[in-house]
């Protein structure tokens, strides 16, 4: 398959990566998450419960590709159609493919996917949405979309976020301990209007579209990264986004806390900590379509 760009209406979204607080940064921080989160993504690719292997695979809200290319080594016969609305995300996804030689095997489709009607994106074995369907307004239109894609026996992996990751210990930092489950509160909070469906039980609705869910799995992570440079690079860039969407709604206490830490340059620097460990859960549903 050549390694080709269909062009979509564009609204400056990017369906299920952290689009809430703009795009400006996000690459970084999507590419540093892949890196840290490698082991992760690779045993929820070898938990699917398939009954051939995909030669097809539907990504759906793929941003700079760490689901594409964690099932591309999981499956090396299958070649991925990569979706997304970040043309940003895209480019920097195929520059990947290139220096990693998958080229002929990648595709990518610049796509709105909350439109009511999706472009031609083939008949995928396989369809998977990493922390994307939570960002749709219609999430029951999304669903039943990937339904119509899917190969009759096909599967579809919907894998969602808990919330954002953490990084620091209960007792941090100094002075001002509990801070960052305090910033995540904050944003929760932001967020829940505008993204109803983060969190959700997505079971019920995978039912509704006409799916069999087969499987539902709980990945709890807790990842030290006291060896790890990247980690300490992943807390900042998640900790300046939240800032920016959240700074409003801290105390005085907090903020100068939180400036401390995303301080690169000072002593309380997140990036000096030998602390830091990478928390998350993350809910994955297999779901057959019959």
């Amino acid at each position: 398959m050549n390694n080709a760009q269909t062009h979509i209406r564009h609204q400056g979204a990017s369906h299920g990566h952290g689009q809430e607080h703009g795009i400006d940064g996000q690459a970084e921080i999507l590419d540093l998450d892949a890196e840290v989160m490698s082991e992760h993504t690779a045993s929820i690719t070898a938990w699917l419960p398939l009954r051939t292997a995909p030669r097809h695979i539907l990504d759906l809200g793929c941003g700079t590709g760490a689901g594409t290319f964690a099932l591309l080594d999981r499956f090396p016969d299958a070649h991925i159609t990569a979706v997304d609305a970040s043309a940003e995300h895209l480019q920097r996804l195929r520059a990947k493919a290139c220096t990693r030689g998958v080229q002929e095997r990648v595709l990518t489709v610049h796509a709105d996917l909350d439109e009511a009607a999706w472009p031609d994106l083939g008949v995928p074995d396989l369809v998977w949405a990493s922390a994307s369907m939570h960002h749709m307004t219609r999430p029951d239109r999304a669903l039943r979309n990937v339904r119509d894609a899917l190969a009759p026996g096909g599967l579809f992996a919907l894998v969602e976020l808990a919330g954002h990751p953490r990084f620091l210990p209960e007792s941090a930092p100094e002075g001002r301990p509990g801070l960052e489950e305090r910033v995540h509160t904050a944003a929760d909070r932001l967020q829940a209007d505008v993204m109803p469906h983060r969190g959700a039980d997505w079971g019920p609705m995978l039912t509704a579209a006409g799916f069999t869910v087969e499987d539902r799995r709980i990945l709890t992570t807790n990842i030290d990264g006291s060896r790890s440079e990247a980690t300490g690079r992943y807390a900042l860039g998640v900790l300046q986004r939240l800032r920016g969407a959240v700074a409003e709604r801290l105390s005085a206490e907090d903020l100068a806390a939180l400036d401390e830490l995303l301080d690169t340059s000072g002593p309380h620097s997140i990036l000096r900590r030998d602390d830091l460990a990478v928390r998350a859960e993350r809910t994955v549903w297999a779901a057959r379509r019959t």
